[in-house]
C-alpha cells in the first residue's frame, strides 16, 4: 500500500517521497482494467454457479440419507481441501488430455466453481443444521408442494448464509492464482496472472503496487460482509 504511492519508481524503502502518479497510471492502464475485468466475469459467473450447486449439494446431503452419502460429501470438500497445484494439474489434464477441450476462460470458470462450490456448502449445510427441517415438514402437511416450501420457507431462512456463502466464493475465485494457471488459455489474463507477468518490469513496478492494493481491498469487503452477516445472523437466532 505505501509503495503505491512511493515517488521512487524502483520502490526502495523507505519511500523517497509521495505521489499518486502511478494511480493515474493505473486507472489509464488498458491491461490491467482489462485483467481486472476478467477476474470479475470469472468471480461471478463461478460464484453462481456455486450458488445453485452448492445449495442443491447441501439440501440433498443434508435433508436426505441415500447410499454413498459420506463419498458424496468428501468429493465436494475435495477440490478445497487438496493443495492448488494439485487440483490445477488435474484439472488440466481433464480439460486437454481427457475431455479435448482447449483452455479459455469458461475453463477457468469451471476450476474456480469447483472450489467456490465448498464456501457455498458449507456456509448452507451449517444453517440447515441449526434450522432443522420441522418448519419444511409443516409446510407440506398444510399441502404445500416442494417448490413453494423451497421459495416461502427454506429460501427466506437461507438467505443470510447464501449471500455470506457467495461473497466468500467472489473473494475466493477473485484472487485465485495456482488454479487458473494451470487452466487459463493464452486470452484468459485474469488480474492475479497480470500481476505475476507485470511484477519484475521495472516501468510496471509501482502500477503492479496500485493493482495489488485494489485487489486487496476488493478481497477483503467481501470477506468482512460476510462476517458481518454470519453475525447478524447469529444475533437474530
Amino acid at each position: 500500500v505505501v509503495n503505491s504511492f512511493n515517488k521512487d519508481q524502483s520502490m526502495t524503502w523507505p519511500p523517497t517521497g509521495f505521489t499518486t502518479e502511478w494511480w493515474q497510471r493505473a486507472a489509464v492502464n488498458g491491461g490491467a482494467r482489462e485483467a481486472v475485468w476478467t477476474s470479475v466475469q470469472v468471480a461471478l459467473i463461478a460464484t453462481l454457479v456455486a450458488l445453485v450447486l452448492g445449495t442443491l449439494l447441501s439440501l440433498a446431503l443434508q435433508r436426505h440419507n441415500f447410499f454413498g452419502k459420506n463419498v458424496v460429501n468428501l468429493l465436494v470438500i475435495l477440490p478445497i481441501a487438496l493443495p492448488g497445484v494439485v487440483t490445477g494439474i488435474a484439472l488440466n489434464n481433464a480439460f486437454r488430455s481427457f475431455l479435448g477441450i482447449d483452455l479459455s476462460l469458461w475453463t477457468i470458470i469451471i476450476a474456480h466453481a469447483t472450489f467456490c462450490i465448498v464456501t457455498v456448502f458449507n456456509n448452507v449445510q451449517a444453517r440447515l443444521r441449526r434450522l432443522g427441517g420441522s418448519l419444511e415438514e409443516a409446510s407440506a402437511d398444510l399441502g404445500a408442494g416442494v417448490f413453494t416450501t423451497f421459495r416461502l420457507v427454506t429460501f427466506p431462512q437461507l438467505r443470510s448464509a447464501l449471500l455470506a456463502g457467495g461473497l466468500l466464493a467472489f473473494a475466493l475465485s477473485f484472487d485465485e492464482i495456482i488454479v487458473t494457471t494451470f487452466t487459463a488459455g493464452s486470452g484468459a489474463n485474469t488480474l492475479p496472472i497480470w500481476i505475476l507477468n507485470n511484477l519484475f518490469r521495472p516501468s510496471q513496478a509501482p502500477v503492479v503496487a496500485v493493482v495489488a492494493v485494489v485487489m486487496i481491498v476488493v478481497s477483503v469487503l467481501p470477506i468482512w460482509l460476510a462476517q458481518r452477516l454470519s453475525a447478524d445472523a447469529e444475533t437474530a437466532r
